[in-house]
């Protein structure tokens, strides 16, 4: 029998909320205020224009009831059309868009509010939805799904928080203000009067529809990380205190902080926001409840670490964010050796306070030290702290402590695989050029130490390795190779951003951008902090869709974040190009020439070096648009790097043994001559040395007699250049870590 003072009622509920909310509050509180008011009351007006009751509105949420769920939908998207509309109308980074989910339950109503499962069920559905969408669920589709010139997309079936039952959910199709590729139109709303002509509609429509998609592609909240993941807790870990009187000790309470990320983030059945995320709220005073808001997660640990000497006390917490109730608090006391137990121990008990099943392979990790070591543990986490402070000072001393890690304990396979990943982020596209030159970074030979620490840290590997041996492998052509190891990576962290982005480079290289963006989402919801990678990715992989306008949003936006990466100018003077916007395109190409600061100006073939396309569709867009742009060279005139030219062990060896290689570094020539029992001689117009080469496997390998390059093994592919003409000297290519070489043979 029911309560006295509560009644039970049949209901479509409405539940919405401004997707980014946080995001315009830090940029401008007032504005996003007084358009949350204005929103908010056309929203008001709407509801009851449909014959619906506002029944809850709580910071930028909005909750609303029905009678009948035709309504409740038709209003939805009467919503989704007016703020389209009103969002036009507002410069692109203060436009606000809502998610709105609808649902058909039974729900308790008290002193006008309504409670139960049928309003969390809305929620969920609310969460489920793009900026400027709409989701519903199965019960709510049942009633309108023949009722309604829409179109619904199923999105199968979803276990959702507190709900013991799967729940059918639908998208609703091609609504103004979500991403959407065809116009439906609904039925025309209760009440409203239109006095623009149906031409002047359709443009607003879609104008709206435009900028809204563009800001979807890098703004509104990623989909999942799999279907499946919309089950799955959602937890970011916030830096732990130092409470040990020591400012000296910051790095180690940092150092714990990262380890637990580390930890959970091995587990499938956890997200974990990255570490990046979780530290722009180091030293800020936080609302737990805001936290997750902002991060868009469910449960938000914190902590402390105090450390006097050998001893040890750590406390955690975990703490749900959506009622500020605390699950688990725990304390612990021990010593530095048994840090890694410790560590261990935190990591079960949260899985278990979220009733988290740990896999066989999960399990066999936890109790398994990665190194007895814990001067070099020590000095891996105040290399990792001086890293994250990302200056050309925090990176020289960075690489010093990943190099004192290595050689403490030479067996310790994250600290090689630490020091490959900076020696490979110190020579790409998104490193500060003015970095390498007050750094002195050397290309080749830091590709060729990436690849010495690499070989040690695949004696065991994790992540990071397995990150970087795929993007190793791609930049030499080896698809296959590079696929397996960015599947590996996905599969030892599943929450590993780094691991996202080589799965999404991998597949942009490989003729499948359209699905590259959507692992991209995914690396940019676990790491909306530093999006650098995400947004070259995502630049590129609209040009080669045809979508150059896109490509040049995206491009701009990036330059703005990131003024000094080359690359995001390189994807600006493409997209200008293939739009016919010549000047801007020459322009964008000069201040990519000017940032990059080579000091010459590259031809075709150079330029396209760094882009391992495994077809020519793309490519050939890329040589395009930068010849159109100012770049010297025909659009045929890069170079061919394709499988079916590569050579065998047998062929290798047949082609240089006994002989000597013409080779072109750039415009640059040099010479190698290889005899025959395995000695070389290299000589170029500035100076010549010696050297040993063999063969591995298909590869020839060399160790120079070069001072920069002693004891660094560097081993080379071997292709044949189908655009080789008779005289050319170029007939084949040699691919390495580091270069493309043209060579010919000489008898």
């Amino acid at each position: 029998m029911a309560e006295k003072g509560f009644k039970r009622k049949l209901a479509a509920i409405l539940s919405a909320d401004v997707a980014g909310y946080s995001r315009l509050m830090d940029q401008d509180e007032e504005a996003t205020i007084r358009t949350l008011t204005t929103y908010r009351t056309a929203i008001t007006d709407l509801v009851q224009q449909y014959r619906g009751r506002v029944v809850d509105t709580t910071g930028d949420n909005l909750m609303a009831d029905f009678a009948s769920v035709v309504d409740a939908v038709n209003c939805a998207v009467e919503i989704q059309r007016e703020l389209a509309e009103r969002n036009a109308e507002l410069p692109e980074e203060r436009r606000m868009q809502f998610r709105i989910g609808v649902n058909l339950g039974d729900v308790v109503e008290e002193q006008n509010r309504i409670y139960g499962d049928g309003v969390n069920i809305a929620a969920r559905m609310e969460a489920m939805a793009e900026a400027g969408g709409i989701c519903i669920s199965g019960r709510a589709y049942d009633q309108v799904a023949n009722k309604l010139g829409l179109e619904y997309e199923d999105l199968g079936e979803h276990q959702v928080k507190n709900i013991s039952t799967p729940i059918r959910v639908y998208r609703v199709r091609s609504v103004p203000g979500a991403a959407a590729h065809r116009v439906v139109r609904a039925k025309e709303p209760v009440g409203r009067k239109w006095h623009k002509t149906a031409w002047a509609t359709a443009a607003a429509l879609v104008a709206a529809m435009a900028v809204a998609a563009i800001w979807l592609m890098y703004w509104r909240p990623v989909p999942s990380v799999e279907p499946a993941s919309a089950e799955k807790p959602t937890i970011a870990v916030l830096p732990f205190d130092n409470l040990s009187g020591d400012a000296e000790q910051e790095y180690f309470a940092d150092g714990m902080t990262d380890e637990l990320i580390t930890n959970l983030s091995k587990i499938s059945g956890l997200l974990i926001i990255s570490r990046n995320s979780s530290f722009t709220y180091k030293g800020k005073p936080t609302k737990i409840q805001q936290v997750a808001k902002e991060l868009e997660v469910r449960y938000v640990l914190e902590g402390s670490v105090q450390r006097a000497g050998d001893r040890l006390r750590i406390r955690a917490q975990l703490i749900d964010g959506t009622t500020d109730h605390h699950l688990w608090a725990e304390s612990y006391e021990g010593v530095m050796e048994n840090i890694f137990g410790l560590q261990d121990e935190i990591t079960r008990k949260i899985a278990s306070a979220l009733s988290v099943k740990l896999t066989g392979e999960e399990q066999a990790r936890f109790g398994t030290k990665e190194t007895d070591n814990l001067e070099a543990y020590e000095a891996l986490l105040k290399g990792r702290d001086y890293l994250g402070q990302w200056t050309p000072d925090g990176f020289a001393k960075a690489l010093s402590y990943y190099k004192l890690a290595t050689e403490l304990d030479p067996n310790y396979s994250r600290a090689h695989a630490k020091l490959a990943h900076l020696y490979i982020l110190s020579t790409s596209g998104v490193f500060p050029f003015e970095w390498r030159v007050k750094l002195g970074i050397d290309f080749i030979r830091y590709r060729l130490l990436a690849r010495k620490h690499l070989e040690i840290a695949m004696s065991k590997p994790n992540a990071t390795a397995h990150v970087v041996a795929s993007t190793m492998a791609l930049f030499r052509r080896r698809f296959d190779e590079a696929k397996a190891h960015a599947e590996r990576a996905l599969a030892v962290d599943p929450n590993d951003p780094d691991a996202y982005r080589a799965m999404a480079e991998l597949l942009l290289y490989t003729g499948r951008p359209q699905e590259a963006l959507d692992f991209v989402e995914k690396s940019m919801r676990l790491d909306s902090h530093d999006i650098s990678f995400d947004l070259d990715n995502m630049a590129t992989a609209h040009l080669c869709l045809g979508e150059y306008e896109k490509a040049i949003t995206i491009a701009k936006e990036a330059i703005a974040r990131y003024p000094d990466v080359i690359v995001y100018w390189w994807a600006l003077a493409i997209g200008y190009a293939h739009l016919d916007r010549i000047p801007e395109a020459k322009s964008a190409y000069e201040k990519y020439l000017t940032v990059w600061g080579a000091g010459f100006k590259p031809d075709i073939a150079l330029e396209m070096l760094y882009t391992p396309f495994k077809y020519a569709e793309c490519a050939d867009i890329c040589a395009e648009g930068l010849i159109t742009a100012g770049c010297p060279g025909q659009p045929s005139g890069y170079y061919k790097i394709y499988a079916e030219n590569r050579l065998t062990g047998k062929e290798v060896r047949g082609l240089i043994s006994g002989h000597k290689l013409n080779l072109f570094y750039g415009t640059f020539p040099f010479s190698i001559d290889h005899s025959e029992d395995g000695k070389i001689k290299v000589e170029n117009p500035r100076l010549s040395y010696g050297g040993v080469w063999w063969m591995k496997e298909d590869m020839v390998c060399y160790r120079f007699e070069r001072p920069d390059l002693i004891r660094l093994d560097d081993c080379w592919d071997t292709y044949r250049n189908p655009d080789s003409t008779p005289g050319s000297k170029k007939e084949y290519f040699s691919v390495t870590d580091h270069h493309i070489f043209p060579f010919s043979v000489e008898k």
